[in-house]
C-alpha cells in the first residue's frame, strides 16, 4: 500500500492534569519503527523502563505489519491479493472480516461514496499513467459495486468477474487501532502510532500529543494544527498518489462518476477509532463538504477539517485545534 496521510507529527498542546503531566515529563522517550503500507510506520513511547518500553514498541508495530500483510494488495500471501486473484477466499481471517463488516456499514451510512470495489478504476488509470481512454474507465466503472462483495465466516467472494477490492481506506486505521490496543496490553500510558493515520495515549512533555495538518497545496507548511484528544486522525488528500499534475486525477474514486471527486483537496477526520477516521477520511473526499458535515454532526465523537480545490477551510464545532 502506499497511501499516506501527510501529517507531521509535532510535540506540544495543550496542558492537562498536573499529576499526569508531571507523569509524563519526567518520562523517557523511547521509539521504534518498521516497513508496512509501502512506507514507514513508527511509534514513540514514554515509560521508566527501556526493555518494556522496547517489548511494546516491538508488539505494536508487529500488529501494524500484520494487517498490512492480510490486507497488501501487492503482497501475493496477503489476503486480499488471492481474493482480488481467485475471486473466492476460504478460511477469511477474523481481521479482514472486522474491516469488511465495517466497509459495507460505511457504504451504506455514505449512500455508496464510500466503496472497497473501486480498485479496478485505479488499476485502469494506473495502466493508463494518466487518464484512461473513456471505454476502459467505463468498463471499470461497471465493475464497482460494494453489494457484490460477500463475506462470512467460512469464504469471501466477489460475486462478478474482473472485480476486486481495496483496503487502502480502512487498513492503516485498522492498524493503528491494534497497535494502541498492544500498547495498552504492555501498561503503556504515554505514546504516540502513526501508521499513516495517528492515534496516542496521554501525553508527551506534560502536555498532550499535537500533530501538524499538511497544506494540500504546500508541502512544507501547515493547514492547521490539532490536539490529540483521545481520538483517533486520518487525512486524505489529492496530492497523494495523484495520476495528474493538475490533481484532478488522484487515487481516490467516485463511484458514481468512476473518476476522482472534484470539490475537495484534503479531509482531515477525528473518530473514536482509527478504522473509523481512515474509513470517513476517504468517504468524506467523495462526498464534499456540505454533505461531510452534515452527516458528521450526527456521528458521535467524529469531527473534521475540510480544505476545497479552491482554499476554502471548514471546521466542525468540536474539531481540537491547538
Amino acid at each position: 500500500m502506499h497511501r499516506r496521510t501527510f501529517i507531521a507529527a509535532t510535540l506540544g498542546g495543550m496542558a492537562g492534569a498536573a499529576v499526569d503531566a508531571a507523569e509524563a515529563d519526567q518520562l523517557p522517550l523511547h521509539s521504534g519503527a518498521a516497513l508496512a503500507f509501502g512506507t514507514t510506520i513508527s511509534i514513540a513511547v514514554r515509560h521508566a523502563d527501556p526493555e518494556t518500553a522496547q517489548q511494546a514498541i516491538a508488539a505494536a508495530l508487529g500488529e501494524a505489519r500484520r494487517v498490512d500483510a492480510l490486507m497488501s494488495l501487492h503482497q501475493p500471501p496477503s489476503q486480499v491479493f488471492r481474493l482480488n486473484r481467485d475471486k473466492v477466499l476460504h478460511g477469511p481471517d477474523r481481521h479482514l472480516l472486522t474491516v469488511l463488516e465495517h466497509a459495507r456499514t460505511l457504504s451504506r451510512l455514505t449512500q455508496g461514496a464510500f466503496d472497497v470495489t473501486v480498485q479496478p478504476l485505479w488499476r485502469a488509470f494506473d495502466a493508463a499513467h494518466g487518464v484512461p481512454p473513456e471505454s476502459e474507465r467505463m468498463r471499470a466503472q461497471r465493475l464497482v459495486g460494494w453489494t457484490q462483495v460477500q463475506a462470512g465466516p467460512e469464504r469471501v467472494v466477489l460475486a462478478r468477474p474482473g472485480m476486486a477490492i481495496t483496503l487502502n481506506g480502512l487498513a492503516q486505521g485498522y492498524a493503528t487501532d491494534l497497535a494502541l490496543a498492544a500498547l495498552r496490553r504492555h501498561g503503556i500510558r504515554h505514546a504516540l502510532v502513526d501508521t499513516g493515520e495517528y492515534g496516542a495515549l496521554g501525553r508527551t512533555d506534560g502536555r498532550r500529543w499535537r500533530l501538524g495538518i499538511r497544506d494540500p497545496r504546500h508541502e512544507d507548511a501547515l493547514a492547521a494544527s490539532v490536539v490529540l484528544d483521545g481520538r483517533c486522525v486520518a487525512t486524505s488528500g489529492d496530492y497523494a498518489s495523484a495520476f495528474t499534475s493538475d490533481l484532478r486525477h488522484h487515487h481516490i474514486f467516485d463511484p458514481a462518476s468512476g473518476d476522482s471527486p472534484t470539490e475537495l483537496a484534503s479531509v482531515t477526520v477525528l473518530a473514536p477509532t482509527g478504522l473509523e477516521a481512515d474509513g470517513l477520511s476517504t468517504a468524506f473526499m467523495v462526498m464534499g463538504a456540505r454533505r461531510s458535515h452534515a452527516l458528521a454532526a450526527h456521528l458521535p465523537g467524529v469531527d473534521l477539517l475540510t480544505i476545497g480545490k479552491d482554499g476554502a477551510r471548514w471546521k466542525s464545532s468540536g474539531f481540537p485545534a491547538a
